[in-house]
C-alpha cells in the first residue's frame, strides 16, 4: 500500500511454508545467507532489504521510517507474497521490528524467533534505569543529528562501518566466523552507493514515533537468541523479556557470540532454530 518497491532474495520452492527475516542496522539481506541456505528444504525462505536498505526504495523524509510505516510494511509484503502467516524471524533492528510485528498482527506470526533485541517494552524501560545501556545506545541519540551520522559512517574509506564489524570490541566474536574480504567488500558496496546510508539512519530518526506501546503481550511460541559478548545490548533484558511472552518462551545465551549472532555462530544458531521449529510448543512457558 506504501507504493514502495522492496528488494528482497528467496530460497526454497514457493508455496512451502514461508519464513521471513529481517536485518539489523548497518545490514541488508545478506546478513542472512546462512539462514537461506539452511532452511531452505523445508520452507520459502525470503530476506527482505528493508524499506530505505539496499536495493529496496529509500523514501527521503524521516517521517516515512516512522516504526507504524514499518510494521504495516511487513503486513503488506506478507500478503503481497501469497502468505498470511509466517515464521518471522529478526535481528537487531530486525527484531525491534519483528516484536512489534508480533504484538500488532499475532495471527501473522505461527513461531517468532528473535535475535539480540528485547522485548521493545523491556528496552525503554531498561534504558530509563540502567545509565550503562543508555551509553552503548547513546548512537540512538546521535543517529537524531541531520547529515553527520552518514558522513561519520563515510569518512577514512568507510572506517567505522569495517570496524564495527571486525573490531575487538564490536566485531564478530574471536571463536566465530570471521566475515571474508568478500563479504566485508558487499557490505561496503551496498552502503557506497549515493545516499545509502540516509533511510538506515532514518528508522532511529523515527525511533520515539510509537514506544512506549500500547499492547505489550506476545501470544506466539518465541525464541531469543543472545549473543553474550554484544557491545549493545545488555544481557540482562534478554530474561526479563520473558515477562511479556505469554506462550512457550526459549532463551539461550551463547558465551562467545559477538552482537551479529547469526553471521558469527551460523552452524549453532541455525540448530537451535530448527530445534525450536520442530518442537511441539504445547507446553506454556518454560
Amino acid at each position: 500500500d506504501s507504493g514502495l518497491r522492496f528488494h528482497y532474495v528467496a530460497a526454497g520452492e514457493r508455496g512451502k511454508p514461508l519464513m521471513l527475516l529481517l536485518h539489523g542496522f548497518p545490514e541488508f539481506w545478506y546478513s542472512w545467507r546462512h539462514q537461506l541456505r539452511e532452511f531452505k528444504s523445508e520452507y520459502r525462505v525470503v530476506a527482505l532489504d528493508l524499506r530505505g536498505y539496499g536495493e529496496t526504495d529509500a523514501p527521503s523524509h524521516k517521517e516515512n521510517y516512522k516504526l507504524d510505516c514499518l510494521i504495516t510494511d511487513i503486513k503488506d509484503i506478507l500478503e503481497s507474497l501469497g502468505y498470511n502467516k509466517c515464521v518471522l524471524i529478526g535481528h537487531d533492528w530486525g527484531g525491534m521490528i519483528a516484536w512489534l510485528v508480533a504484538i500488532c498482527y499475532p495471527e501473522m506470526v505461527t513461531k517468532l524467533i528473535v535475535v539480540n533485541f528485547p522485548h521493545p517494552s523491556v528496552f525503554t524501560e531498561y534504558i530509563l534505569r540502567h545509565p550503562s545501556q543508555l551509553i552503548k545506545s547513546g548512537y540512538y541519540f546521535f543517529f537524531q543529528m541531520p547529515w553527520f551520522p552518514e558522513f561519520m559512517f563515510t569518512v577514512n574509506d568507510f572506517k567505522v562501518l569495517k570496524s564495527l564489524f571486525t573490531s575487538q570490541a564490536t566485531g564478530i566474536g574471536r571463536k566465530g566466523c570471521r566475515l571474508t574480504t568478500e563479504d566485508i567488500e558487499a557490505y561496503l558496496y551496498v552502503f557506497s552507493q549515493p545516499g545509502a546510508l540516509t533511510g538506515p539512519i532514518n528508522h532511529y530518526r523515527s525511533i520515539f514515533s510509537c514506544l512506549p506501546l500500547q499492547h505489550h503481550e506476545v501470544i506466539m511460541p518465541t525464541l531469543l537468541l543472545w549473543g553474550e559478548r554484544d557491545a549493545f545490548m545488555e544481557v540482562e533484558m534478554a530474561e526479563i523479556t520473558r515477562i511479556y511472552v505469554k506462550n512457550h518462551f526459549r532463551l539461550t545465551i551463547l558465551s562467545e557470540a559477538s552482537h551479529w549472532l547469526q553471521q558469527d555462530q551460523p552452524d549453532i544458531v541455525n540448530k537451535l532454530i530448527w530445534t525450536f521449529l520442530k518442537e511441539e510448543t504445547t507446553r506454556k512457558r518454560e
